[in-house]
């Protein structure tokens, strides 16, 4: 969802310092990292299976499309009581409740069987469709944050019902920059920027001497990818959830991945993407998507009254309209 400016534009003789470029998969996702600056002791190959490793390990933890990764299993997992996972999944699943709690449920990581039902997920084209009200309230039976429990020490999980299905996709890449990052930092590199799907996480600063600088995509599904707003990065994270890359149109009504817990059903507000900032690319990521949940005027209201810092786009008869909270204007814009 964002388009990723590090322009360089540096000669031989204004670059004494190295810049590395690196990329992988994550998944189904292509990562890149940019490193300025990297230390002398560390080999460009090093670094490259170094990154491969932690991005695999961030797999084994959260992805749903790992058979044996620890989300699978919990989700597999027919028991109620406590099950065992790492601190970092704890955590994190820690994080999601309690947005979803701020949320009063707007944000609801435990959506799976709902997206399913409409056929999201699926690459087959047929599988979309729209069910039945009748459906759609069996399968809500199967949903709901409340019925999932964190426990931080020892670290575990619990879920109240045992077809309940968690499912991370909505912090999934920003978690994953937040690790690539935490691992860079842990070999003594402080100027990089982590990308995937979009989620970016920056450090120090970019090859320009100066802050990293990224872009916002115009939220539009056809001609081409184009800019919409500039930001500039030094410590943060930056994530965008939007409507214009996974839906489909049946019977002349267009249907997004992005669902209201409360109706079981795609949403139908005019927001078309929400960026938001923060120190952690998963905490944005997060908030990116409770935005998409909310719709433009919803909201506003929240980021203000929490003090998130976000950017909203949202489709008009006459175009596009922006509204930036008070803190991403005062602290992020790059005019």
């Amino acid at each position: 969802m964002l388009l990723c400016v590090c322009c360089v534009g540096l000669t031989a003789c204004s670059q004494p310092d190295p810049v590395w470029r690196l990329e992988g998969m994550q998944g189904t996702a292509l990562w890149h990292v940019t490193v300025n600056r990297p230390p002398a002791t560390l080999s460009e190959a090093q670094l490259q299976a170094g990154l491969n490793n932690a991005f695999a390990e961030t797999n084994q933890l959260i992805g749903s499309w790992e058979p044996t990764s620890t989300i699978s299993q919990f989700n597999r997992y027919s028991g109620m009581d406590w099950f065992s996972v790492s601190p970092k999944l704890a955590k994190l699943v820690e994080l999601t409740l309690h947005i979803s709690q701020q949320s009063a449920g707007s944000y609801d990581v435990t959506l799976a069987p709902l997206l399913q039902l409409w056929g999201f997920g699926s690459h087959d084209s047929a599988k979309e469709r729209i069910p039945t009200q009748a459906e759609i309230a069996l399968t809500r039976a199967k949903v709901g944050y409340q019925k999932l429990q964190v426990r931080l020490d020892p670290p575990a999980l619990r879920k109240s019902q045992p077809d309940l299905h968690l499912e991370l996709a909505s912090v999934a890449d920003g978690f994953a920059a937040d690790q690539a990052g935490l691992y860079l930092e842990s070999l003594g590199i402080h100027d990089y920027m982590v990308e995937i799907a979009g989620e970016v996480r920056t450090r120090g600063i970019s090859p320009r001497g100066d802050a990293w600088r990224i872009a916002i995509e115009k939220p539009q599904e056809e001609a081409g990818r184009m800019v919409q707003q500039g930001v500039s990065l030094r410590k943060a994270g930056l994530a965008t959830s939007g409507d214009y890359r996974n839906f489909f149109v049946k019977g002349g009504q267009r249907y997004s991945h992005t669902f209201d817990p409360t109706t079981g059903s795609p949403v139908t507000h005019n927001l078309a993407s929400a960026s938001v900032l923060a120190e952690e690319t998963t905490v944005a990521d997060a908030y990116a998507t409770l935005f998409m949940v909310l719709g433009e005027e919803k909201a506003k209201a929240f980021a203000e009254t929490h003090g998130i810092h976000a950017y909203f786009i949202w489709r008009t008869d006459d175009g596009f309209k922006t509204f930036a909270t008070t803190g991403f204007s005062e602290a992020f814009i790059n005019n």
